[in-house]
């Protein structure tokens, strides 16, 4: 058989072509190689600075517009108690005013009486004016009193928009109590129900103590409800609630004449002075029950310790913060925006009860009032601590 050669040789006598070896390229200078490398690093670097406006593109909070942004509000304490359904509400409608319409999300942060939440916020939350703080009297006492635990300063974030609410304190009618003269010169002291003499009990021993009257303390009730029971059940003589649950805690029982409403705790004014509480008008606040009963006005560390109490823990109870860092345009809109929503009639409408009646304060001299409501002295600290350790045995770590 006549063997058939390969299509891939080549026909005849044609050979294929010795390879042809290239000449080496030219030696690059010094010079050169240094332009080269110098052309893709500034190449680079502006790879780099271009992806990174891309991946992260600055907030759009400075220029006045929350368009794409979502607002977070940390809670610190447990959702369904009485803070985060004020934070939820205030949130869901706050957002409906800022320019952009941003998202809302409520993060919870429980532990701690609050203070593990509110550490969390001072140490890593974005100062861009997306990030806010939701802070109560929970967290304002602890910080008060210096506990160690406390990570956090007021001194060192900024107010958006306060809210307060107030109260009263009432007694007891069968424990002979019929008016604020029946609480000093008595054979037997008045039994106070409290929850914690480092919550917002703290305010109502203050009182007591600045108006010199005749009570000890009885504290672990888990809360105003069953304190107003054991009031009822003759188990303590004093008590005090603040003004969401008069209606169905006191006024009844006011009526019927098993209790006598003795005081309101009042209200700081613009220049940081006690008024009467707008929804309590008829009522004496603490400063004129202190005058009718030693005929004078009251004066001294006790009351300035009293008025910052009053400050801290029901004008300006609850409110929204942001970092200290936070682009004064992203402050100003959240605080403009913040107004419009607390004068809006149908707002208004809707937030009785969440609010109790008290209005959301956000005007252009807000912050300097809360500034000045959150300068803690130091001798108030320590008498407020001293009566702590020398009168309940509590000692603050």
């Amino acid at each position: 058989m006549t063997s058939q050669k390969s299509s891939l040789e080549p026909p005849g006598d044609l050979q294929a072509p010795e390879p042809t070896e290239l000449p080496d390229p030219p030696k690059h200078s010094r010079r050169t190689i240094l332009s080269a490398v110098g052309a893709l690093a500034v190449l680079g670097l502006g790879t780099t600075v271009l992806g990174e406006g891309l991946l992260n593109p600055p907030s759009s909070t400075e220029d006045g517009n929350f368009d794409g942004e979502t607002l977070e509000f940390l809670i610190p304490l447990a959702s369904g108690g009485g803070t985060d359904t004020w934070a939820r509400f205030i949130g869901t409608e706050l957002t409906n005013y800022v320019p952009g319409r941003p998202g809302f999300a409520p993060v919870n942060e429980a532990g701690g009486e609050g203070i593990s939440g509110t550490n969390k916020f001072s140490r890593s939350a974005k100062d861009d004016g997306t990030e806010i703080l939701v802070g109560t009297a929970s967290t304002v006492v602890p910080w008060v009193l210096g506990r160690t635990a406390v990570k956090y300063s007021f001194e060192n974030l900024q107010p958006v928009v306060v809210n307060g609410t107030g109260g009263v304190i009432y007694a007891r009618t069968e424990a002979g109590v019929n008016g604020i003269q029946d609480l000093i010169n008595r054979d037997k002291p008045l039994e106070f129900g409290g929850i914690s003499a480092t919550g917002l009990d703290i305010t109502t021993l203050v009182a007591f103590d600045l108006l010199e009257a005749d009570v000890t303390s009885t504290f672990g009730f888990e809360g105003r409800g069953p304190v107003n029971l054991a009031l009822q059940r003759g188990e303590i003589d004093l008590d005090y609630q603040t003004t969401s649950a008069y209606g169905s805690a006191i006024e009844g029982i006011a009526k019927e004449g098993k209790a006598t409403v003795l005081m309101s705790f009042g209200q700081l004014d613009g220049s940081g002075e006690v008024v009467r509480d707008p929804n309590f008008p008829d009522v004496p606040t603490v400063p004129e029950a202190y005058e009718q009963l030693h005929g004078k006005k009251p004066s001294g560390e006790k009351f300035e310790a009293y008025k910052t109490l009053l400050g801290l823990t029901y004008t300006y109870q609850k409110g929204l913060w942001v970092p200290e860092k936070t682009p004064e345009k992203a402050v100003t809109l959240l605080r403009e925006s913040s107004e419009k929503l607390g004068a809006d009639k149908d707002f208004q409408a809707k937030a009785a009860k969440v609010l109790g009646g008290y209005p959301l304060v956000a005007d252009a001299d807000m912050a300097d009032r809360v500034r000045a409501a959150y300068t803690v002295s130091s001798s108030v600290r320590s008498y407020v601590k001293d009566l702590l350790e020398s009168k309940y045995n509590i000692h603050v770590e």
